[in-house]
């Protein structure tokens, strides 16, 4: 299993599946981070946390806790 964590700088990947429950997952999907969404990594903060994406035409900065909710191919 491949998280967005795991993605290296300037590729593309597309959301398999969401993991995490409740508010947590709600705020992921709020963002605009759902199922067969498009995300491109733009950069990563140099000790890793956060990571910087773009979904759907915006810029998105991520946690790596939530980062490795999202399961990615």
């Amino acid at each position: 299993m491949k998280t967005l964590k795991d993605v290296k700088v300037g590729e593309t990947v597309v959301v398999v599946k969401l993991h995490g429950e409740g508010a947590v997952k709600r705020r992921i999907m709020d963002m605009g981070i759902t199922k067969n969404t498009s995300v491109y990594v733009r950069k990563v903060a140099p000790l890793g946390d956060p990571i910087e994406v773009n979904v759907r035409n915006y810029e998105l900065s991520l946690r790596k806790a939530d980062a490795e909710m999202i399961e990615v191919e």
